[in-house]
């Protein structure tokens, strides 16, 4: 199926808010861990999104180059183009993105998306993240909005984070401590600030001890409740039934977690996961696995001249490609809960 319109997100969404289940966001940084992406929610029978961070499309634009904008149109190009052959939906988004790159990254992209839909087409991407968290909440919140009226108008929804994930990831890094829990008064802001979905569609990153980075299970301490308090305060100053779910919520810095602390996250309104050390393992461990295995014959050992098929790249990008859609299966099945995430 061609990448999904604007149309079709919105559906993807909605459906994954209707039946509790969540979308695995699968980061990409080449064309190859992009065909892994794409054979791996096609094997699952899942539509699903696909994500370039800061640092991912500047290497995508190749080492020489280091242009954000360039390595995240030509990912969004070939994505067009290769979506097509999979009976699938795939919706294209980036990831964080902080206050320092927004001139050099998101907007960019914006206007490029712009230029396309005043052209009759559809946007290159379907969502963008605005990365927030290092900055004063109402700093934070008066970027959204000036975003969220930019995204609106080029058919895009916007992301943005209130509250603070862990660790690091490209660069963007946080201390473990109290900031990691997005109160009730930050969701209330939040929705003051950007309205309830009439001045534009936008997901929250909220906080509820996510960290990024390696973890064994078990080592993340999350507090799901976070989610539901936030839900709840703001259903309760929109005038919402009792356990209305009015944010759309996007789960960081899941590496580690509890499958029971996931599917509780799904109950509470998450509709989209995060997932890249997982699978950037799953692509390298089989390329390791070769190498060692063939080792006399990826190296020219003791004057010999090894062997061409153990080290031509197809050789071991193709077991890469499986062992991540591998991977990027079993997470779709792990973010079903009550509901079908089943391509629709």
């Amino acid at each position: 199926m061609p990448i999904a319109t604007p149309e079709v997100y919105a559906e993807m969404l909605d459906r994954a808010k209707a039946n509790e289940f969540a979308y695995p966001a699968i980061n990409v940084t080449s064309s190859e861990t992009l065909n892994a992406a794409l054979r791996g929610f096609a094997e699952a029978e899942s539509d699903g999104i696909i994500q370039v961070s800061t640092g991912g499309a500047e290497f995508a634009s190749g080492t020489k180059v280091k242009d954000m904008v360039t390595g995240a149109v030509a990912l969004a190009e070939f994505a067009h183009v290769v979506a097509e052959k999979y009976p699938v939906n795939i919706a294209l988004h980036t990831d964080h993105c902080p206050k320092d790159k927004l001139d050099g990254y998101v907007r960019p992209l914006v206007a490029i998306s712009q230029e396309r839909v005043d052209k009759g087409l559809n946007p290159l991407f379907q969502s963008h993240m605005w990365d927030g968290s290092a900055v004063p909440l109402d700093e934070n919140l008066k970027i959204a909005a000036e975003l969220l009226d930019l995204t609106a108008k080029a058919k895009i929804i916007l992301e943005i984070e209130v509250g603070v994930v862990g660790g690091e990831e490209d660069g963007v890094a946080h201390e473990i401590n109290e900031k990691l829990y997005t109160s009730p008064e930050d969701y209330l802001k939040t929705v003051e600030a950007l309205g309830a979905g009439e001045k534009g569609r936008y997901l929250v990153a909220a906080t509820f001890g996510n960290v990024h980075g390696v973890y064994k299970p078990g080592n993340v301490k999350l507090r799901p409740e976070i989610l539901k308090q936030g839900q709840d305060v703001v259903a309760e100053k929109l005038g919402l039934p009792a356990g209305s779910k009015p944010f759309d919520l996007v789960f960081h810095g899941g590496s580690g977690s509890l499958l029971e602390e996931i599917h509780e996250a799904l109950t509470y309104g998450v509709i989209k996961m995060n997932i890249d050390t997982d699978t950037q393992y799953a692509f390298t461990r089989p390329i390791v696995g070769h190498f060692f295995q063939n080792y006399d014959g990826v190296l020219k050992v003791d004057g010999e001249v090894g062997n061409k098929k153990a080290y031509d790249p197809r050789s071991y990008l193709k077991a890469a490609e499986q062992g991540m859609a591998a991977r990027i299966a079993q997470a779709c099945e792990h973010l079903k809960s009550s509901g079908r995430m089943i391509a629709g």
